[in-house]
């Protein structure tokens, strides 16, 4: 009997059916908190709030829909972490088997995490100038050193006390976004409205597009099977599961699980499954909550008001409508979420080129490929509204090659073994892909006829 179906023994099904204790699960929950910071990013908030501001509740369905398809893919990607104890970049480098296609491969989601980090730069570099009156450029270069000091206490003091830093980046986000629904709260008649699907127009799909191509982007798939695997991992004397140990065996035995994984960390794999779907559940409650703040905020309080299709224009907008209150912790949550989502959006570039090229290049030299560019579009006066929508663009080429792949190795036997997807998760994984690649296949059409 295969050890990665322990579960089938009796003494692991008398086990299974003890519930996890809330400390214990307390524990075990924060990689999909740090992964789902990627679903607050400035990106977000500016297609949820141009949402709200220019069609009301109407688009209330997409951001719930995106939220559900959102909580599949990302336990899909701590499964895998998980289960094999490797990211999805470091599975993907040991099965494609050409170097050509692999840096090709590598090459397209290298351009993809850069779009992401110039998005998050650009959204703390205007934070920070709304708050304080800082020059762009600056404020993007100490977004950057912001996020570097943050990947150093990941690389020095492990991913726990890098959870705590970003979780609490999260908790000022929900609050920063969420307050001024309590002081200005929706129609709930408006809301229940915007739950039925319906689109008004091109200039509204395009919104949708652009509000689910913000909210699942490849660089969060990316980052959640490196922080899972990372936030599991065995001890370091454990060295059957090393990365030069794994480098000398079969290539049929590397892609399959080890075996020993679970015995090594000293919990079952399917307690850890278990608490994973607690801590995406979570994550995927808060990030959902809070894009859904932005967008019935700005549609009780912003709906016609011109100018709030950018981020300073939505700032300025709430301060006359709200008061400065509401306006100050808008930005406030707006630069923490620049500050927390360009820190894991470089921690998944750096594991891009990790897994796919099997190098490691300095944190400070990792970092300043993905933040000179979002310097340079800063310094040249370029808008920085129209750099959010067109990193958005750019993120919508990622999807498929980042969705069909976790699908597809999920639901196989030779690298999950018995823990690989059930039909039914595999349908759902199958058709929430589909759908994504599909509207932002409409996405990169309308913008590109300029539609």
């Amino acid at each position: 009997m295969p050890k990665t179906a322990e579960w089938t023994t009796d003494a692991a099904k008398d086990e299974r059916r003890r519930p996890l204790t809330l400390p214990r699960l307390a524990w075990l929950i924060g990689p999909a908190l740090v992964a789902g910071v990627a679903y607050l990013d400035p990106g977000n908030v500016a297609s949820n709030m141009t949402a709200g501001a220019r069609y009301g509740y109407l688009l209330v369905w997409v951001v719930v829909l995106g939220n559900v398809m959102a909580w599949l893919i990302q336990y899909l990607s701590a499964k895998l972490g998980i289960v094999t104890g490797r990211s999805l970049p470091e599975t993907l480098g040991t099965r494609i088997r050409n170097p050509w296609a692999r840096r090709a491969y590598w090459l397209q989601a290298e351009l993809v995490a850069m779009a992401t980090d110039i998005a998050e730069v650009i959204g703390g570099a205007v934070a920070l100038n709304l708050l304080f009156g800082i020059p762009l450029v600056w404020g993007g270069a100490i977004t950057g050193a912001v996020s570097i000091t943050l990947l150093l206490v990941q690389s020095r003091r492990g991913p726990r006390p890098f959870e705590f830093v970003v979780i609490g980046l999260l908790a000022i986000i929900a609050i920063g976004f969420s307050f001024g629904v309590f002081i200005a709260p929706p129609d709930p008649a408006g809301v229940v409205g915007g739950l039925v699907p319906r689109f008004e127009g091109t200039d509204s799909v395009l919104l949708a597009a652009s509000i689910l191509g913000a909210t699942i982007m490849p660089h969060a798939i990316y980052a959640h099977s490196a922080l899972a695997r990372d936030r599991f991992a065995p001890p370091r004397a454990a060295g059957p599961l090393s990365s030069s140990a794994r480098a000398v065996r079969p290539v049929s035995e590397r892609d399959a699980p080890d075996p020993s994984l679970a015995e090594l960390r000293g919990i079952p794999t399917w307690r850890l499954l278990r608490a994973t779907k607690w801590d995406v559940t979570i994550a995927m409650l808060i990030a959902g909550t809070v894009n859904l703040c932005i967008l019935l905020l700005a549609a009780a309080n912003l709906a016609g008001v011109p100018g709030t299709d950018s981020l300073e224009g939505a700032y300025a907008a709430l301060y006359a409508g709200l008061g400065p209150l509401v306006a100050t912790l808008f930005a406030v949550g707006l630069l923490a979420s620049g500050l927390a989502s360009t820190s894991v959006g470089a921690y998944a570039g750096a594991e891009i080129m990790h897994g796919l090229l099997h190098v490691r290049v300095p944190l400070l030299a990792r970092r300043l490929v993905t933040l000179i560019p979002a310097l340079i579009i800063l310094a040249i006066g370029f808008d920085p509204t129209v750099a959010l929508v067109l990193s958005q663009v750019v993120l919508s080429f990622g999807i498929p090659f980042a969705l069909i792949p976790l699908v597809s190795l999920t639901a196989n036997r030779d690298v999950l073994g018995g823990f690989r997807n059930r039909i039914w998760t595999t349908i759902a994984g199958v058709a929430a892909s589909v759908f994504l690649i599909v509207l932002n296949g409409v996405l990169l059409f309308l913008v590109l006829t300029g539609a």
